[in-house]
């Protein structure tokens, strides 16, 4: 018992579910951090393909099989017609808006722009300053299902 008496002792518990903003939160920023990772790849030349395990059926002997294949991943951005780069932020399917009037894109003006705008926008979803539209685009989406 003396090297338990060493550390500080204390009763808890863990929380058994995260508020739905901090789950949202969360779901917002592995996206763009898989956005980040995919431009990081294509600035160096590289290809982005992670992994995800699928299961299906086999056909022939009907057991579960669970096999490694590549996730796909859309890009967020594209090039305009004047030759900068657009980033819009997706919710699901949604794209979000990221101002009051409207505006769903954020103007780069090179790659190295738009890492630096995905890392940002990184800490500003952590911050809480998209939760009003993070929040609507759910609501659309559950709203979708009470038919």
């Amino acid at each position: 018992m003396s090297v338990l008496s060493s550390f500080e002792l204390t009763t808890s518990k863990k929380a058994i579910k995260a508020s739905p903003i901090v789950h949202r939160r969360n779901k917002l920023v592995a996206k763009i951090h898989e956005q980040l990772e995919l431009c990081e790849a294509k600035k160096n030349g590289q290809l982005y393909a992670p992994k995800k395990l699928r299961t299906y059926i086999n056909k022939q002997t009907g057991q579960r099989m669970t096999v490694e294949a590549v996730k796909r991943i859309k890009e967020w951005h594209w090039t305009a017609p004047d030759g900068l780069i657009h980033l819009s932020v997706k919710y699901g399917s949604k794209v979000l808006p990221l101002a009051a009037d409207g505006s769903n894109a954020i103007v780069c003006a090179n790659t190295d722009a738009l890492i630096y705008v995905l890392k940002t926008l990184k800490t500003a979803v952590l911050d809480g300053e998209l939760d009003t539209a993070i929040t609507a685009a759910s609501n659309f989406t559950k709203s979708s299902f009470n038919r």
